[in-house]
């Protein structure tokens, strides 16, 4: 008996003029579907006229789930893999079930559609022939550092979702790690109160306070380090502590052509650790200098 295919099934990430014949019809073919939502994934499949049974696939049954649709590819049966909203396995379930798949042996074909890392690359206007995707941005601010850390190097653009809720919370940290790097901030893409942000962190927070419609709908945020290679030279710099804290300000003040604030603000993210009363009076004896 010859196995099935797992297809890998992208769907609208909201305007539903996005879901194509393709992924239309592959779910319709389909012997059954595994989607992360049947509640949410029912309500596409009736608008669509899609009959074809659903099971869950999430997070939390991933992989107990597995053995079972594994079991109706090999008896033949083609499984289409959906979530939410977008491309599955992107910040979503799936990835267990494709494996398990791939190491049987049997195929898995994508079937291309939206996806909102994609579509905010896409209008961001940044160089995006090397980029990284970190996901959703953690909440715990010591992951928050970590997070920053493995991503402040990075000679990319950088990419990542936030609730609504936190958004500002978010940029504001943003704007103390790098108050000089360049945002694209994409809100509600394809749907009711989709509206994209640009700027720096401290200009589009100033954006978001004045949208009374800034809480409804995800983000998807992209941006890019202001003069990477240069903060890395600096960041060594600031390691020596032969060299003075007002000598370190006068630095980044040059090389990052900012004012004394912002360059204040930057030191504050590089190690050493510095505490703001220190930074404060070396910015106090630079201005009594200049």
């Amino acid at each position: 008996m010859t196995a099935g295919t797992l297809y890998v099934v992208a769907t609208p990430i909201g305007n539903l003029a996005d879901m194509t014949p393709r992924a239309i019809d592959t779910l319709r073919e389909a012997g059954m579907a595994a989607a992360e939502d049947t509640r949410r994934s029912r309500a596409l499949f009736t608008h669509f006229q899609i009959k074809t049974p659903l099971y869950s696939c999430h997070a939390h049954n991933e992989e107990k789930k597995g053995d079972f649709f594994i079991r109706a590819l090999r008896e033949g049966k083609d499984v289409a893999l959906i979530s939410d909203a977008g491309t599955p396995c992107i910040s979503d379930p799936g990835h267990h079930l494709i494996r398990t798949a791939a190491d049987a042996g049997i195929n898995v074909v994508p079937v291309c559609g939206a996806s909102a890392v994609v579509s905010a690359l896409s209008v961001s206007g940044f160089d995006a022939s090397r980029f990284a995707f970190v996901g959703f941005w953690p909440r715990n601010k010591k992951e928050q550092e970590t997070a920053w850390r493995d991503i402040r190097d990075f000679n990319g653009a950088v990419v990542f979702y936030e609730s609504p809720m936190r958004i500002i919370k978010t940029l504001s940290f943003m704007q103390n790690a790098d108050p000089a790097m360049q945002i694209c901030l994409c809100n509600d893409l394809s749907k009711k109160f989709e509206r994209t942000y640009r700027g720096t962190p401290a200009e589009i927070i100033a954006q978001l306070t004045d949208n009374p419609d800034a809480r409804k709908g995800e983000y998807t945020c992209v941006f890019t380090l202001s003069q990477i290679e240069t903060k890395l030279n600096i960041e060594n710099i600031c390691q020596t502590e032969a060299i003075s804290m007002e000598a370190q300000l006068v630095d980044l003040m040059v090389k990052e052509n900012c004012d004394i604030k912002t360059a204040a603000a930057l030191l504050h993210t590089l190690p050493p650790k510095k505490s703001k009363k220190e930074i404060y009076a070396a910015m106090l004896r630079v201005k009594d200098l200049i």
